[in-house]
């Protein structure tokens, strides 16, 4: 029987929907219960989830799910459900807060605000009952009611001085004493390249101690240094420096490492979030779309570094997931699945010694074997699969070939896949998202360009056309969330910094000049609508978005690119494609401004050392225009050169800078060019990746 007193029925969020039967009275978050607590002079209770979030499901059945503690949050509280997801501008500010008063943050996140939104109070979990210090929720719910009531002045005190700051917090700006020659040079991409390696682990893979992340942007970044750092050292004649070469090794141990875990779903594809440990054996088995997308792209740019197969069927496996299990029919990426089914975490992925011998018969000890499955388990009295050993050492321990393992083991993951499709699946969080759309779809363009694989650029042209049909909002606008035929939320700085990023991939693979059009289109209504009124950077929320206490700038990359340094890229790659010099200048203000942070810390400025290294070494501008230019473009797009930007056509064009005043030829001709500044053309797709890959000097 419903709760007739909820009031998230009419919601879109599989969060929000969750929490509609708890005896709580939720609110979604919204000028009805805002008022109310204004009206009421009531605290508001915010609380702060996602649909894959396990330990958002466990104080949900210990708390929220009781009878007396909701009559209790009834009676005091102004309650109010939000999904991070669908509102991740609130989660910002108030996880932030939380982190303030607690010194640390995660999900659930639980605040409590006064009328005005200011907050005063909050943490994370919350047991039933003290537990090892933590206070129980409703010694929580009691205590603040209490102080609300009986010592207002200092909550309006803790209140205020906390709001103020977060407002200091985030009023960081431009560096005036720091000068382009300062930061602009080598010796701060080979710093980066040292920061990172410092916190390296060379075992297992990965950076700093567990739980473990995959950091993407960290090893995307050892893997460009050291093909930046490779051009340099055979054009100037020297030894390749030691340190590029370790990065290089540290970044495929990662991918090694991650593939061969149990975060990587050995039978389905797919990642899950993060290792719990540091051998990437057991994950938070939550599988989200972004983090996919971001491993999809970097895997595909591994693959066109070295050329190893495995990266490239991993990027096949994943790719056939996100098919499979996180995808709409019309084109559109859904967003999650949870750790959890059956209300125990990891439970449809894991399996039993005995459940494997009664599933592959014969060919169960050798897959037991490669799997690390065992009677007594890996995880919990239960096994994750993952590989320890490679497949030549595992032949040669059972005296078989590795052609014959190979087929076992191909034999085996089908009957165990078809055998867990039977299983109670994780809950699928189905809301689909703009800016995690767009990095899924800039991974499928990647995944493209690596492989020539035609089926992931056409999952990247329907995927952008299902955005432009159902997520554009007036004005030249889009929302940041659709869900059932409803867009809704206005989008964010990730959401356009993201889709802007995917539009430049797209049309390098498509060639299709409407994308770049809509970039630069997308780049002002960001300009107008986002930027600060005084410095380069951009506010994570638009002007005039009237519920929130702070607009915030967010600069750090964390789970995914901050929105920041995706625009930084995106102003400085369109500055060439559309010939716009302000834009370099701004996104070379942006790095300027955050100075020596960058090198300094690079596991969190990942994004940023990205940028500064194409700053550094320069960007190729390839043009190819002619009969044929559809086969070069695909031969170019194959090799690994992060730092490009390209366009092809048939024809002469003038209404694009990177074409104006070239010809045309049959077969067709390739330019390659630096600041406009353009070799002799060539006619081969050989002889352009040499000009590319040498700093476009071409004798």
């Amino acid at each position: 029987m419903s709760n007739q007193t909820n009031h998230l029925a009419g919601q879109t969020s599989p969060y929000l929907l969750q929490h509609v039967y708890n005896p709580v009275e939720w609110y979604p978050w919204g000028n009805e219960a805002l008022e109310r607590a204004r009206r009421e002079n009531k605290p508001i209770l915010v609380s702060i989830g996602y649909a894959a979030c396990h330990w958002c499901h466990v104080m949900e059945r210990e708390s929220f799910e009781h009878t007396d503690t909701a009559a209790f949050m009834n009676a005091h509280f102004v309650n109010i459900k939000i999904d991070r997801e669908e509102r991740p501008d609130l989660d910002h500010i108030y996880m932030d807060a939380v982190q303030a008063m607690t010194g640390s943050g995660g999900w659930p996140l639980n605040v409590f605000l006064t009328p005005d939104l200011k907050p005063f109070y909050g943490g994370t979990y919350y047991p039933p009952q003290r537990v090892h210090n933590r206070p129980s929720w409703m010694e929580v719910l009691q205590g603040v009611a209490s102080a609300y009531k009986d010592r207002r002045d200092e909550i309006e005190t803790q209140a205020s001085n906390l709001t103020t700051h977060l407002l200091n917090a985030n009023s960081f700006g431009l560096r005036t004493d720091n000068k382009q020659a300062d930061l602009l040079q080598p010796a701060q991409n080979a710093a980066a390249c040292e920061a990172l390696m410092q916190q390296a682990d060379r075992e297992w893979g990965g950076f700093g101690r567990a739980p473990k992340f995959p950091q993407t942007f960290s090893i995307q970044y050892l893997l460009r240094y050291y093909h930046q750092s490779a051009i340099a050292a055979h054009e100037s004649g020297e030894d390749l420096p030691a340190m590029a070469q370790a990065g290089l090794q540290q970044a495929l141990l990662s991918l090694d490492k991650i593939i061969a875990g149990g975060i990587y779903d050995q039978l389905g594809g797919g990642f899950a979030r993060y290792s719990t440990d540091t051998e990437w054996l057991a994950p938070h088995f939550e599988k989200m779309l972004y983090d996919n997308a971001l491993l999809v792209s970097v895997i595909s740019e591994a693959y066109q570094l070295i050329g190893n197969e495995k990266y490239r069927q991993v990027v096949a496996e994943t790719i056939r997931f996100i098919e499979r299990e996180l995808y709409h029919p019309d084109g559109a990426f859904l967003s999650a699945l949870d750790a959890d089914s059956e209300g125990v975490e990891g439970k449809f992925y894991v399996w039993t010694e005995d459940e494997v011998n009664e599933c592959l018969g014969a060919d169960a000890k050798a897959f037991c074997r490669y799997y690390d499955i065992t009677a007594r388990g890996n995880w919990e009295g239960h096994s994750i699969l993952r590989v320890l050993d490679g497949a030549a050492v595992v032949a040669a321990a059972l005296e078989m070939s590795e052609t014959d393992l190979e087929a076992l083991l191909q034999r085996g993951r089908e009957k165990l896949l078809k055998r867990r499709s039977s299983r109670v699946r994780p809950q699928l969080d189905d809301k689909v998202l703009l800016g995690w759309n767009a990095l899924m779809n800039t991974a499928c363009s990647k995944a493209y360009a690596a492989t020539g694989e035609a089926h992931y650029r056409e999952l990247a042209v329907k995927n952008m056309e299902f955005l432009w049909k159902h997520f554009k909002a007036a004005e030249g606008g889009f929302h940041h969330t659709w869900k059932a035929g409803r867009a809704t939320v206005p989008a964010f700085l990730d959401d356009y910094a993201c889709l802007i990023q995917s539009l430049l991939h797209l049309q390098e693979v498509t060639g299709e000049t409407r994308w770049l059009e809509e970039a630069g289109r997308l780049t002002e209504h960001v300009l107008t609508h986002f930027a600060e009124e005084t410095g380069p950077f951009f506010y994570y929320t638009p002007a005039g978005q009237p519920d929130i206490i702070v607009r915030k700038k967010e600069v750090y990359d964390g789970a995914t690119p901050s929105g920041n340094a995706v625009m930084a890229e995106n102003l400085y790659r369109l500055s060439i494609l559309l010939d716009r010099p302000v834009w370099r200048e701004q996104a070379i203000a942006m790095i300027l401004a955050l100075g020596q942070a960058i090198v300094r810390y690079p596991t969190s400025f990942g994004c940023w050392n990205n940028l500064l290294l194409e700053l550094v070494t320069g960007t190729a501008e390839v043009a190819i225009l002619g009969q044929g230019y559809e086969e070069i473009r695909g031969k170019i797009l194959r090799i690994f050169s992060p730092y490009k930007v390209l366009m092809a056509t048939s024809k002469a064009n003038d209404t694009f800078p990177l074409l104006a005043g070239k010809t045309a030829g049959e077969p067709a001709l390739i330019y390659v060019c630096r600041d406009y500044a353009c070799q002799q053309p060539v006619t081969s797709s050989a002889a352009a990746i040499s000009l590319i890959n040498r700093g476009g000097k071409h004798n």
